[in-house]
Formats: C-alpha cells, sequence, structure tokens
C-alpha cells in the first residue's frame, strides 16, 4: 500500500530540505513536484524523482486558468499511477511555495489514496518577517492564480497552523524569541528538526538514519493523518485554539466573553485590534447579528472576517443531528445557560504584546450594561457596520 506524505511551505529552502532528507532516510520513496511558477505560460511542469534523479517529467495545462486546479487534476492519477506499480513505499508530494497542505490532503484522501502525514517545513527565524508580510502573493510571484487574493501573510499562517508535524530548519539566525513564537502559534505540532547531520528529536534523543529505530521525520512521515479531524480542527466553531502563554518576549493572550460586540464601535476599532498582534483568530458574536458565528483570522496587519453559519443556540433541536458530533462537544464543553454557544473567543500571539490595552479595546467594543439590557430585539436594530466587510 502506498504511504503519502505532503510537505509544504513557503520557506522553500527549510521544504527542500526535508523533502531531501525523507528522500535519503526512506528506501523506495520518491518525491511528485509541481512547478507552479510557469503558469504564466498557461502550464504546470511535473517532475517525479527519487534518491538517483529524475524518473520523469512533464506539463499539464491550467485547468480554468488555475494552477493549483491543474496539480489537482494530475496528482491523484500520477500516485496512483505509483500505487498500482506497487514498487514505491513513500510518495512524497513537495508542494509549491504557496499551496496550502488542506486542499490537497483532501485531494489526495478523496482520490483513494492514504496520506500517512502532513509537514510543514519552517525556519525559525522567518516566522515574523513571515507573519508580518501583509503582501500578496501576486507581488512576489507567488500566487496560484490570476484571481489569487491571499496575502503571504495569512498563507504561511495557515499552512503552519494545519500540518500536525513543523519540520524544524537548523536556522543560526533563529532566537529564543522566534522558537517561542513558532511554539505559541502551533503548541500542539510535533517539531522535528531537520538539516544536521543525525537527526534528532525535540527531546534529544539520537536516532541513526538506517536501522531499527526510524528517524523522527520518517516515523512522522508515516504516523498517519485524520484529513476529517484536521478540517475539524481549524473550523472556527470548533477549533483548538492557542492557551495563555508568556514566555520569552512573546505572549499569547485569550480573550473570552458573554457579551456581544457593538457593530459600530468593533469596526472603529478594527485596525487597532488587529495590529496589535503578529497573529490573531478565533469566533466572535455581533450584537446586531446575534445568531451568525463570525470567523476572526488576522495575519500581517491585515483581517478577514467571514460568517461560517449559525450558533448552535439558533438552531431547532431537530437540526443538532445534522450537526457535526466534534461541534456538538466543543459547543457542549463551553455552553451558557443564556446565549448557549454564543460567545467572543479572540486569541492573540505576538512578541511585545501589549496584552492590558488590547483588553480595554475589546471590552470597550462590547455592549454596555444599558445596551446589553435592552434585548436582543433591539441589538437587531443597531446599525450594520459589517454588512460591507461580510458582502452582506
Amino acid at each position: 500500500m502506498l504511504s503519502v506524505v505532503i510537505v509544504g511551505g513557503l520557506h522553500a529552502d527549510a521544504r527542500k530540505a526535508a523533502v531531501e532528507q525523507l528522500l535519503a532516510d526512506v528506501p523506495g520513496s520518491v518525491v511528485l513536484h509541481h512547478d507552479l511558477s510557469t503558469a504564466a505560460a498557461g502550464t504546470v511542469v511535473r517532475t517525479i524523482r527519487d534518491a538517483c534523479g529524475v524518473l520523469s517529467a512533464g506539463e499539464t495545462p491550467l485547468v480554468n486558468d488555475c494552477a493549483c486546479c491543474a496539480l489537482r487534476e494530475d496528482l491523484v492519477p500520477e500516485l496512483r499511477l505509483l500505487a498500482e506499480d506497487g514498487t514505491t513505499r513513500l510518495a512524497i508530494v513537495e508542494l509549491w511555495d504557496s499551496v496550502e497542505p488542506k486542499a490537497m490532503a483532501e485531494v489526495v484522501a478523496a482520490g483513494g489514496l492514504i496520506v500517512t502525514g502532513v509537514i510543514t517545513a519552517v525556519d525559525p527565524a522567518l516566522v515574523l518577517p513571515y507573519l508580518a508580510n501583509g503582501d500578496d502573493l501576486a507581488e512576489g510571484g507567488l500566487a496560484a492564480a490570476a484571481t489569487d487574493q491571499r496575502t503571504v501573510a495569512d498563507t504561511f499562517a495557515r499552512q503552519l497552523e494545519y500540518a500536525p508535524v513543523l519540520a524544524i530548519a537548523d536556522s543560526p539566525e533563529a532566537d529564543d524569541e522566534d522558537r517561542e513564537l513558532l511554539a505559541q502559534l502551533h503548541p500542539t505540532a510535533r517539531q522535528v528538526p531537520i538539516g544536521s547531520g543525525h537527526p534528532t528529536d525535540l527531546a534529544g534523543t539520537r536516532y541513526p538514519r538506517r536501522g531499527p529505530a526510524e528517524p523522527p521525520l520518517v516515523r512522522a512521515a508515516l504516523a498517519g493523518f485524520d484529513v476529517e479531524a484536521a478540517a475539524a480542527a481549524q473550523h472556527p466553531a470548533c477549533a483548538l485554539l492557542p492557551a495563555e502563554a508568556d514566555a520569552h518576549g512573546v505572549a499569547t493572550f485569550v480573550w473570552h466573553r458573554r457579551r456581544p460586540f457593538h457593530p459600530e464601535r468593533l469596526y472603529a476599532a478594527l485596525e487597532d485590534i488587529t495590529c496589535a498582534a503578529a497573529r490573531s483568530r478565533g469566533r466572535f458574536w455581533l450584537a446586531d447579528k446575534p445568531d451568525v458565528l463570525l470567523h476572526w483570522d488576522a495575519a500581517g496587519g491585515a483581517l478577514c472576517v467571514e460568517s461560517v453559519g449559525p450558533w448552535l443556540a439558533s438552531l431547532p433541536d431537530a437540526a443538532w443531528e445534522m450537526v457535526p458530533p466534534v461541534r456538538r462537544a466543543a459547543a457542549a464543553m463551553d455552553w451558557h445557560a443564556e446565549h448557549g454557544d454564543c460567545c467572543q473567543h479572540l486569541v492573540f500571539t505576538s512578541p511585545g504584546l501589549d496584552r492590558d490595552g488590547l483588553e480595554r479595546l475589546l471590552e470597550s467594543c462590547l455592549l454596555t450594561d444599558a445596551e446589553y439590557a435592552a434585548g436582543r430585539d433591539a441589538w437587531k436594530q443597531l446599525p450594520p457596520a459589517f454588512d460591507t466587510l461580510l458582502e452582506v
């Protein structure tokens, strides 16, 4: 049975180092890579290679003027050919710079293949510069389609937070603050060092490149991966967000409240709140839209706000059977007698975070006692300041 590991990340040197380490440590492994830099010419270039060199190369045309769509159409058939051949133990899918692992993992799994690992390769010294980079991908030649409006920061954040394993490059420029920022951004990730002598896990255990004990990166690549669980872990309604932390000049501030935001006051404060931290995310509640769960996703000084459906508290009991169990469980753990799962749950992570100032700013955006006491009918009459942002 063919195992497939997906290795991605905007830090190209770190990604390539992780791929080469896997290729060297897993006999019978091959690397598939689709180069999207040729998309402007109307094609995507595919190469397949093993430890000895290139096995095959070819081009696939764009699908609907979209390089990522061409990748999706071409990747699964190539993986199936490897599976049918039966001589490949591990297929290493090296994603092009800005391709996000979530979409590719879901495509591979939907194609009937087994994803055994998803790894994002990271240079710790580059985490803050990339999180702070609000430039469009297109400006750096990294867009996957003419219509790609993503930024460097939000793309890097999703690459980082989706993968359960981070391959950490040996970076002399990285300091304790860089490593702490990485740890707080994705505290549940398994970190595996790459690029130095014999592989070592972060507990300090050394492993040979050959022999009965597999190197940590190989074990991570073959450990197994649950696509549905990974998607649920990213869903705003049930995401496992980072906890409070403060070390080496980096802090994570968790803000949780039961009272809704006043739409106009929050809208007026958006820039200050968004720029207060390198990364912020979570779910929030607007008074004029009390039944709508809203997603907060900010990086690089830019904020994305979107509706992700109703709060469970606004659904009739009969509709709960249609809701995934993981979301029902998340709501039950955070249930309030009056408001159900409706709440503010925002998490801010950054070096030099002004927690007290940020908390005061957020509190000032909530309904006042008098506004809150007026009730939901009155809340719904408040000016709909977010309609343009939400494209309502």
